[in-house]
């Protein structure tokens, strides 16, 4: 379990293809204490399992499941990734609840700039969009923000100056994929919604007055 609170900045430092799966070993400047092998740490949003550590540089193996889902596949050699050990029951929970299980990924549709602020606006599959409401929380590349405006298959969040100097969010561009968490709330009352009209996938039309009354809410 995380936040969405990212800690620190890593950079790949190897990648080792294994068949269908791949190794992946970063570095972080700062070095993360209290990371041991056999541990979890998110990359990019996505919960990973410590299986090497020398010095400051841990290895994870990625599977074939995850490649598929996530960005990480693609990574090489000096790319930034941006990194959170789980939470503990004694933290704060300063972001929102995230799993680290990515549920799929978007891509950048339009990238706007205004005193330091950043809108971004993501293009993503009609699935995912399903999960999401205006306000609601949504990790992108394991970065706990919030949905400002949701348009079908698009969505936007603003990025506030600090965060874009702290992850890696400030280096995207149109065009770059990021792996999308949507709210496991959401997630929930998607599956509620579908369990009481017998469908397999909730409808597509928004949640409305007319809706709730015909299932017996008044």
């Amino acid at each position: 379990m995380f936040t969405g609170l990212i800690e620190a900045i890593g950079f790949v430092s190897k990648v080792e293809r294994r068949g269908e799966s791949v190794r992946i070993a970063f570095s972080s400047p700062w070095g993360l204490t209290e990371i041991k092998v056999g541990g979890s740490i998110s990359v990019n949003g996505a919960c990973l399992t410590v299986v090497g550590i020398d010095g400051k540089t841990f290895s994870v193996d990625v599977s074939k499941e995850t490649i598929a889902r996530t960005t990480l596949g693609g990574l090489k050699p000096t790319d930034p990734v941006n990194l959170e050990r789980p939470l503990t029951p004694a933290d704060r929970l300063g972001g929102h609840l995230v799993l680290g299980h990515v549920d799929g990924t978007a891509t950048i549709a339009e990238r706007r700039e205004e005193g330091g602020f950043l809108t971004i606006t993501f293009r993503t599959s009609e699935d995912l969009s399903r999960s999401m409401v205006e306000k609601g929380s949504v990790a992108i590349d394991g970065i706990s923000l919030a949905v400002n405006e949701w348009r079908g298959v698009e969505f936007s969040v603003s990025i506030i100056p600090l965060t874009s100097q702290r992850t890696t969010i400030g280096r995207k561009r149109v065009g770059d994929k990021v792996n999308v968490e949507t709210d496991i709330i959401g997630k929930y009352v998607q599956r509620f919604l579908s369990d009481q009209t017998g469908e397999e996938r909730p409808p597509k039309s928004r949640l409305d007055m007319e809706f709730l009354i015909k299932h017996g809410f008044k």
